[in-house]
């Protein structure tokens, strides 16, 4: 890989966070401050402590995509190193898939009451994109675990 693709690959992964850290900054807490209705603003803080929640496994699956990006960069691609970052990617992802899960009921209710339906859809994209990112880091994790395993066979054989 290229040191051009790779420092953008690097500048992507800084640029995903920064808006997410600025939405924790100033949107989230605005929207305590100004609820939409406040006759069910009650119901939308278990949402947003969900959310708030939700933004330590995305920083860790983050840096651990950062961590990735280095290894490759010092061509420790094919390392334990490698597979455990994508594992513990998957696992930040699984977590934030659980998390919204956990917050889609009171996403409902808020639906309900405010009687907007696109709320539900809404409130299920986060499930369905950390589930694919959850995936897709599985079946890196497990070709990366099944090169490095051929690797270790040809490096034994004479």
């Amino acid at each position: 890989m290229k040191h051009g693709s790779k420092l953008f690959l690097k500048v992507a992964v800084f640029l995903i966070g920064t808006p997410v850290l600025a939405l924790c900054i100033f949107g989230l807490p605005w929207l305590t401050k100004n609820p939409v209705n406040p006759d069910y603003a009650h119901i939308l803080y278990p949402i947003l402590i969900g959310m708030f929640v939700s933004i330590i496994p995305f920083y860790i699956a983050l840096y651990k995509a950062f961590r990735l990006l280095s290894f490759i960069d010092k061509n420790q691609a094919f390392s334990d190193l490698s597979v455990k970052a994508l594992k513990d990617i998957k696992l930040c992802a699984m977590t934030i898939s659980g998390l919204y899960v956990l917050i889609l009921p009171f996403v409902y209710i808020v639906a309900e009451l405010d009687d907007a339906p696109g709320l539900i859809i809404i409130g299920m994209v986060p499930i369905f994109a950390s589930m694919v990112i959850a995936v897709f880091a599985a079946v890196l994790q497990r070709l990366l675990q099944e090169a490095i395993n051929i690797k270790s066979e040809n490096d034994l054989t004479v």
